[in-house]
Parts: C-alpha cells; sequence; structure tokens
C-alpha cells in the first residue's frame, strides 16, 4: 500500500549513521540486506537517517531506488568514512526552503545576520555588534584551537596541530585520525538534516565556496561538544580499531546529546525565519512506498519489529 512522505518517521525521530564496507547492498522480499563475508545484516531502511557506503561496496539499483524512497541519505566516502565522494538527494518535493537560504546567503545584510545568530548558537557571549563574517570565523578558529589544547591536557596527549593525509590515512596520528572519523560522522548527520528538508549543503553563510559549506557552518555549532571529546578521549587510547570504536561512540553520544532532534529546529533558529520547517501541500506531493509495507503486504514474516534493525546498528 502506498505511503505519503509524511508518514515515513520524521528526521528528528530517526536513528543514526551506518556504516559499511567491502559488502553487497540489495534487496530482498523482506527489504534491505548487507553480504559480507560474515554473512547477511539487515538494514533498517526506514529508521536510519544516513547510510555511508565505503570502499568495497556495490549497490543495487533496487536498493538505491528504496533508500531514496524512504529518505535515507547515501554518502560514498572513502576508507574509514572519511572524504566524500558523492551523495544521493534528499526527500522533498519542495524548493520552498532552498528559496528561503539562497535569499538570505544571496543578501549581505541578511548574511551577515545569519551569521552572527550561528556564533551567538556557539558562544555564551554575543559577538561585537560590527563583526565580520571573516572576523566570526577568526573568533572560531581560536575557540577550536583553544579546545584542542585543553583536550589534550586532560587526556594527557602530546598535540602538535590538525595535520593529516586523507591518501596516507595510517600515517596520521591517533588523534588525528580520530578527529577525522567523528567529523565525517558528524558532516554526514548534518548533510542528512540539511537535504532532507530541501535546503543546499553548498548555500554556507560562514563557510562558503564548497559544496558542503553549509554543512560545515552546522556541524560546528556541536563540534567542541560532541566530536572532539571523542576524538581526544579515544585518540588517547589508541585502540587497534580506533575507527570503528569512534563511530560507535559517535552514535551512542549523537542519541544522549539528542543531536538529530536538535539540527533543523537550530537552522531555523539562525535563519531567523518562522516556520520554516512546519509543512505545506508542495512538501508532500508524491507517494512513497516502504520495503515493510510491502512485505507485510504480501504476507512475508522477518524478525520481530525493530530486532533486525537494532542488531545491524550495534553490528556497525
Amino acid at each position: 500500500m502506498p505511503r505519503r512522505l509524511h508518514e515515513l518517521p520524521r528526521f528528528d525521530d530517526r536513528w543514526s549513521h551506518l556504516y559499511l564496507e567491502h559488502c553487497r547492498v540489495d534487496q530482498d522480499a523482506d527489504g534491505l540486506c548487507s553480504h559480507d563475508k560474515d554473512g547477511v545484516t539487515r538494514i533498517p531502511i526506514d529508521q536510519v537517517a544516513l547510510l555511508m557506503l565505503g570502499p568495497g561496496t556495490v549497490v543495487s539499483h533496487a536498493a538505491m531506488r528504496a533508500l531514496s524512497e524512504n529518505n535515507c541519505l547515501v554518502c560514498w566516502v572513502g576508507e574509514q568514512g572519511v572524504r566524500l565522494y558523492a551523495h544521493s538527494t534528499g526527500g522533498t518535493f519542495s524548493a520552498r526552503r532552498l528559496q528561503v537560504q539562497a535569499r538570505l546567503v544571496s543578501d549581505d545584510r541578511e548574511r551577515q545576520a545569519v551569521a552572527r545568530r550561528m556564533y551567538m548558537l556557539r558562544f555564551p557571549e554575543p559577538p561585537p555588534a560590527q563583526a565580520s563574517i571573516d572576523q566570526l570565523r577568526g573568533m572560531e578558529g581560536i575557540r577550536v584551537r583553544r579546545s584542542y589544547e585543553m583536550l589534550a591536557e586532560k587526556y594527557g596527549v602530546p598535540w602538535h596541530g590538525r595535520v593529516y593525509d586523507p591518501d596516507v590515512w595510517e600515517a596520521g596520528d591517533s588523534i588525528n585520525r580520530a578527529l577525522s572519523t567523528a567529523n565525517a560522522c558528524l558532516y554526514g548527520i548534518c548533510h542528512a538534516a540539511i537535504v532532507s528538508v530541501g535546503l543546499s549543503p553548498g548555500l554556507g553563510f560562514v563557510h562558503h565556496g564548497k559544496m558542503l559549506s553549509f554543512v560545515y557552518d552546522v556541524a560546528d555549532f556541536y563540534k567542541t561538544e560532541v566530536t572532539l571529546p571523542i576524538a581526544f578521549r579515544f585518540g588517547a587510547l589508541g585502540p587497534k580499531d580506533l575507527e570503528s570504536q569512534v563511530r560507535r561512540e559517535c552514535r551512542d553520544v549523537f542519541h544522549e546529546h539528542q543531536l538529530i532532534r536538535r539540527i533543523l529546529p537550530d537552522i531555523e533558529e539562525v535563519f531567523g525565519v518562522g516556520d520554516l520547517l512546519g509543512e505545506s501541500p508542495e512538501d508532500l506531493e508524491g507517494s512513497i512506498v516502504s520495503l515493510a509495507t510491502r512485505a507485510k503486504d504480501r504476507g512475508l514474516r522477518g524478525e520481530p519489529d525493530g530486532q533486525s534493525e537494532r542488531r545491524a546498528l550495534d553490528e556497525n
């Protein structure tokens, strides 16, 4: 039975991210699944916000269609989830929010006001009244560098700056590798939130000139609170499976801090536009068909509700 777009789980009700590598993703009668050397893992297609496909992954056309229909963002990424190569589209049929974003970023005064509100969301004190965007960017840079130094002192690790080469991954120290892994998870979740409501990841206010400028803007709301402490804590421990442990910890901490529930309201706040996220008729055009609904309609039976989905997240 077909479902309308608004019948899918809201973005802020979804779980976080799933990272896969060296596997084949396809569709069967019960939904999507990942096949690798360890067997088959069910993918909770209509509950996960972001699916990150790493090296060695093969995905079928039917699987991509199902992911798109269930508003799950798919990103093709490099080793350990770092470096974004491509991504799928979002889940809205309307461009009205994109038009608001384009208007705000194109007007110098409006852009300055949004950048200022972004700063105020991250800092306890307001910025100087006449601070330019470049000055705001510099203030943020100073704050992040201080956070690095404080965390390095807290965990008793040497810190020589943010230096890494994604093309020579293992050459990086454990702190920098953990930072890259944690930030990749954060960027992916922010990216998924942005495109889920039809905003552009490329139209940034503080950052600019990159295809993910707005993703970087939004991720900066949460870095010092969420990903930096994770990276320094696990980087100091230096476990053998560092990147995998960091991704799992990010998933737990994102849930603890209710990150997915905060992203879209925070964007609405910094835009300063009332009811930006409210639904309009054009948002709900089109229909969506769920694999879970199809399976039930065919009388198929699998594992109890939620069991396979939770195991998939635990194992990845």
